[in-house]
Protein backbone atom coordinates (compact mmCIF):
# COMPACT_ATOMS: atom_id res chain seq x y z
CA UNK A 1 0.00 0.00 0.00
CA UNK A 2 3.03 2.23 0.11
CA UNK A 3 2.89 3.21 -3.33
CA UNK A 4 -0.72 4.25 -3.69
CA UNK A 5 -0.30 6.34 -0.75
CA UNK A 6 2.97 8.02 -2.74
CA UNK A 7 0.25 8.33 -5.40
CA UNK A 8 -2.12 9.45 -3.73
CA UNK A 9 0.18 12.11 -2.03
CA UNK A 10 1.36 13.31 -5.27
CA UNK A 11 -2.25 13.99 -6.66
CA UNK A 12 -3.60 15.64 -3.65
CA UNK A 13 0.17 17.71 -3.58
CA UNK A 14 -0.41 18.84 -7.67
CA UNK A 15 -3.75 19.55 -6.79
CA UNK A 16 -3.25 21.90 -3.97
CA UNK A 17 -0.04 23.29 -5.95
CA UNK A 18 -2.49 24.21 -9.32
CA UNK A 19 -5.45 25.48 -6.72
CA UNK A 20 -2.51 27.74 -5.56
CA UNK A 21 -1.06 28.54 -8.37
CA UNK A 22 -4.94 29.49 -9.76
CA UNK A 23 -5.60 31.86 -7.24
CA UNK A 24 -2.38 33.64 -7.33
CA UNK A 25 -3.30 35.04 -10.73
CA UNK A 26 -3.79 38.07 -12.36
CA UNK A 27 -7.49 37.27 -13.43
CA UNK A 28 -10.86 38.36 -12.94
CA UNK A 29 -13.09 36.45 -10.18
CA UNK A 30 -15.18 34.31 -12.14
CA UNK A 31 -12.42 33.37 -14.31
CA UNK A 32 -10.83 32.38 -11.12
CA UNK A 33 -13.61 30.38 -9.94
CA UNK A 34 -13.97 29.12 -12.90
CA UNK A 35 -10.43 27.49 -12.94
CA UNK A 36 -10.57 26.40 -9.68
CA UNK A 37 -13.92 24.45 -10.54
CA UNK A 38 -12.07 22.66 -13.39
CA UNK A 39 -8.87 22.12 -11.56
CA UNK A 40 -11.22 20.33 -8.55
CA UNK A 41 -13.11 18.47 -11.11
CA UNK A 42 -10.03 17.13 -13.05
CA UNK A 43 -8.37 15.93 -9.70
CA UNK A 44 -10.97 14.08 -7.91
CA UNK A 45 -11.56 12.55 -11.54
CA UNK A 46 -8.26 11.60 -11.22
CA UNK A 47 -8.64 10.04 -7.15
CA UNK A 48 -11.47 8.40 -8.71
CA UNK A 49 -9.42 6.70 -11.73
CA UNK A 50 -6.84 5.67 -8.98
CA UNK A 51 -9.15 4.35 -6.96
CA UNK A 52 -10.90 2.04 -9.49
CA UNK A 53 -7.44 0.83 -10.77
CA UNK A 54 -6.22 -0.31 -7.35
CA UNK A 55 -9.64 -1.87 -6.93
CA UNK A 56 -9.19 -3.46 -10.28
CA UNK A 57 -5.83 -4.27 -8.95
CA UNK A 58 -7.53 -6.08 -5.88
CA UNK A 59 -9.85 -7.77 -7.52
CA UNK A 60 -7.59 -9.31 -10.26
CA UNK A 61 -5.82 -10.45 -7.31
CA UNK A 62 -8.13 -11.56 -5.06
CA UNK A 63 -9.49 -13.73 -8.05
CA UNK A 64 -5.89 -15.41 -8.46
CA UNK A 65 -6.11 -16.63 -5.19
CA UNK A 66 -9.76 -18.03 -5.35
CA UNK A 67 -8.05 -19.66 -8.41
CA UNK A 68 -4.71 -21.24 -6.28
CA UNK A 69 -6.71 -22.03 -3.48
CA UNK A 70 -9.32 -23.89 -5.68
CA UNK A 71 -6.18 -25.71 -7.06
CA UNK A 72 -4.40 -26.32 -3.63
CA UNK A 73 -7.66 -28.02 -2.11
CA UNK A 74 -8.20 -30.23 -5.39
CA UNK A 75 -4.28 -31.86 -4.92
CA UNK A 76 -5.11 -31.87 -1.25
CA UNK A 77 -7.89 -33.94 -1.88
CA UNK A 78 -6.29 -35.87 -4.32
CA UNK A 79 -3.36 -36.58 -2.23
CA UNK A 80 -5.50 -37.61 0.80
CA UNK A 81 -7.30 -40.19 -1.04
CA UNK A 82 -4.27 -41.66 -2.51
CA UNK A 83 -3.47 -41.33 1.12
CA UNK A 84 -6.47 -43.29 1.77
CA UNK A 85 -6.58 -45.78 -0.53
CA UNK A 86 -2.11 -46.64 0.53
CA UNK A 87 -3.43 -47.49 4.30
CA UNK A 88 -6.14 -49.59 2.81
CA UNK A 89 -4.27 -51.75 0.36
CA UNK A 90 -1.65 -52.25 3.45
CA UNK A 91 -4.35 -53.00 5.66
CA UNK A 92 -5.78 -55.74 2.99
CA UNK A 93 -2.52 -56.72 3.06
CA UNK A 94 -1.76 -57.76 6.62
CA UNK A 95 -5.07 -59.53 6.73
CA UNK A 96 -4.20 -61.90 3.79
Amino acid sequence: MGTEKIVVGVIVGLAAGALLGVLFAPDKGSETRKKIAKKSTDTVDGIKRKIEEMIETLTEKLEDVKEESASLLKTAGNKAEEAKRNVEGKLNNSQA
